[in-house]
């Protein structure tokens, strides 16, 4: 049993949701999403909450299917009314970031300068050391932060690359640490 998935979602003002045979669509004020829908959830819309539950509670997958329809659902519409963020921080000597239209143009130490296109619905500001994406799609706003990360993960010696803003590195403590011994 799903305990968040008996809870329902309540729809702020200025949120549409629309149920179809195979998909529910959000509309709201930052945009539109649309949620695909399981063949083993229902979601019905009921005095501005949406509420899901299983088609049958006897089905193998419905009670795991039950709590993540419930999140995917929960995520489109806060969405489409507020969005998501994500920050990134760079750290290192020379190390900068800059937004020129849909790219992301990084300089992380290497030889060459990395120009990072921007997926469609994000969105990017950089400040001073900061980078943060905003979109509607919490899962792409993520996905595009790891992509970032990735190009140039944060190294254990001095803390350098970029690393998510709440993100901790474990730093070590190099060679001088040897020579104690």
């Amino acid at each position: 049993m799903s305990r968040l998935g008996k809870l329902p979602i309540i729809i702020p003002a200025g949120v549409t949701v629309t149920i179809a045979a195979t998909s529910v669509v959000f509309k709201g004020p930052k945009g539109e999403l649309t949620l695909k829908r399981n063949p083993l959830i229902d979601v019905k819309l009921e005095d501005n909450e949406v509420k899901v539950f299983p088609f049958s509670k006897d089905a193998k997958n419905a009670s795991a299917m039950w709590g993540l329809v419930w999140s995917l659902t929960r995520n489109c519409v806060i969405g489409v009314s507020e969005g998501f963020t994500k920050k990134l921080e760079i750290n290192g000597v020379g190390y900068r970031a800059a937004v020129a239209g849909k790219q992301l143009n990084l300089s992380l130490g290497f030889s060459h300068p990395i120009e990072f296109k921007l997926p469609v619905g994000i969105s990017a500001s950089v400040e001073a050391n900061t980078i943060t994406l905003a979109g509607i799609d919490k899962a792409l706003v993520g996905e595009t932060a790891a992509q970032i990360r990735k190009l140039r993960k944060p190294e254990p010696y001095k803390g350098k690359g970029v690393k998510y803003s709440d993100e901790v590195i474990r730093r070590k403590a190099g060679k001088s640490a040897a020579k104690g011994k």
